[in-house]
């Protein structure tokens, strides 16, 4: 039983870093707003990374059923549309609240991927990668 509950914990621990950068952003977000941060902005901003992160988690499982001559092109445009993704939320930010605005969304978008990317990389390859 102590088994269970250790590898339960460790599934657990697992998933909290595999979404580090969604727990994170909603912590953020509380806090930029309760500090006085341009609201549009952080709300543009949050839910831009969050809906990216839907899309991803969605994409990856469509993509992994494809053919493998289908996935390079799937995931190239996978990757390209949620960048665009973010760059639209930002602009959106700029546009309905003004550049404080436009400044907020990119500050917490850029902390979120910067969270994400540090989190990819201490991963290491995903299973089923090619070994070169």
């Amino acid at each position: 039983m102590t088994a269970g509950v250790a590898i339960a914990g460790q599934q657990r621990s697992v998933a909290v870093l595999r979404y580090l950068d969604v727990v994170l952003v909603v912590i953020a977000t509380a806090v930029a707003l309760a500090l006085g941060a341009p609201t549009i902005g952080v709300a543009v901003g949050a839910v831009a990374w969050l809906t990216q992160r839907v899309l991803a988690c969605a994409g990856q499982r469509f993509i992994a059923s494809r053919g493998p001559d289908a996935r390079f092109g799937l995931n190239l445009v996978d990757g390209f549309g949620r960048i665009w993704l973010l760059a639209g939320g930002i602009v959106l930010a700029d546009v309905m609240g003004g550049r404080r605005d436009g400044l907020a969304a990119a500050l917490l978008i850029f902390g979120a991927y910067s969270v994400a990317f540090a989190m990819r990389l201490i991963g290491g390859r995903p299973q089923g990668a090619p070994q070169r």
